[in-house]
């Protein structure tokens, strides 16, 4: 990925088949699927590259995804865009579910409620942000994310819930 500061900014980044990791799905446990990712078996989905999401770490209803913000990231009033901030928050919750299901089940979110308490910049320096499932039923589960910078400052907050369904059978090789 490049990044100038020249007068005429530009940016460039490429990415794999985001069909090779979906054959994975339902064939893998969620974790061990986020693993592999993480070790670089697997490629990182689109979206991390796109947004620029650095480290990931992962265990058992937990995940934990990095960032450092670019001016790429900048709205019109020259913070972080609220959406760059929602897609790190619904990541690492969403994630954090998928951390607990088993092979054979999908997920996907089906509300994700934000608050922003900090404006973001360049200056926050990197974020964390922590996803945590807080309770995991059979149709549903709830998770929370926080948004750290830097100083270990709290800038944003959200809850998910996920809908939790089973998955086609994989196909048979």
């Amino acid at each position: 990925m490049t990044q100038t500061q020249d007068p005429a900014r530009s940016r460039t980044f490429s990415w794999s088949d985001p069909g090779i990791n979906a054959a994975h799905v339902g064939r893998r446990g969620g974790l061990e699927l986020l693993r592999a990712m993480i070790a670089g078996e697997l490629a990182a989905p689109p979206i991390m590259h796109l947004v620029d999401m650095s480290r990931m770490e992962a265990d058992e209803g937990w995940v934990a995804v990095e960032l450092v913000p670019q001016e790429f990231h900048y709205n019109p009033l020259g913070t972080v865009h609220g959406g760059v901030i929602s897609t790190l928050l619904d990541t690492a919750a969403a994630c954090a579910v998928h951390t607990t299901l088993p092979a054979g089940v999908g997920y996907t979110s089906l509300d994700l409620n934000v608050k922003f308490l900090r404006p973001v910049t360049v200056a926050s320096g990197t974020l964390r942000c922590e996803g945590t499932v807080l309770q995991g039923g059979r149709r549903t589960a709830l998770a929370e994310a926080k948004l750290l910078d830097a100083k270990s400052r709290l800038v944003a907050h959200a809850t998910s819930t996920c809908l939790l369904f089973p998955l086609d059978p994989p196909p048979t090789e």
